[in-house]
């Protein structure tokens, strides 16, 4: 049974019960799916409420930090339990493309070669990590919600500005991933 939860599961599969997340928040809670949200949620539990940004019931909203929670505890059990000992595999052309930027170290989902504490004090390790955190997380409160939430559940229930923010996510993704990645991996 193990072995079937430490394989990759195929599109067909993983994408249809993630799919069947969106109804069943909205069925058995009347809740919406998304979780950048949370990080507000946690400050109004924890700054003064003076902040008017903050100033608002965060406790009907707990369900949210306990599915946030969920997540953390379920990417920590998996990282340590389900994890596969053997290399990432990827396509060849992909790795000599890396290989060229100097990423040659495959052990995990993300490459440690350029994620991890001595990196993030390079200028590459700053831009991919810090800079490229401030920029999601603004983007995320400028979009009103993460790709999560516009992707799977706006667009779910038909909302135009989800339409339009998953537009442009796509747009943004491939303008980094083919333009601005390469120039910062090659720092």
């Amino acid at each position: 049974m193990l072995d079937i939860i430490k394989q990759p599961w195929p599109w067909y599969i993983a994408g249809p019960l993630i799919g069947l997340i969106v109804p069943a928040l909205l069925i058995l809670g009347n809740k919406a799916f998304g979780i950048s949200s949370s990080l507000r949620h946690i400050c109004a539990a924890c700054l003064p409420a003076n902040i008017p940004f903050f100033k608002y019931d965060w406790k009907k909203e707990a369900w949210n930090l306990f599915f946030v929670s969920g997540v953390l505890v379920g990417g920590f059990l998996a990282a340590h339990y389900l994890n596969d000992p053997d290399p990432v595999r990827i396509n060849p052309k992909l790795n000599a493309e890396l290989s060229g930027y100097g990423i040659t170290n495959h052990s995990n989902l993300v490459p440690l070669d350029l994620m991890n504490w001595q990196t993030i004090f390079t200028l590459k390790g700053f831009l991919l990590m810090i800079a490229g955190g401030f920029l999601v997380g603004f983007g995320t409160r400028y979009a009103g919600g993460c790709t999560s939430g516009h992707s799977i559940i706006g667009l779910s229930m038909l909302q135009w500005p989800s339409f339009i923010a998953t537009c442009c996510f796509m747009i943004g993704g491939f303008i980094v991933a083919n333009l601005i990645l390469p120039l910062i991996l090659s720092l």
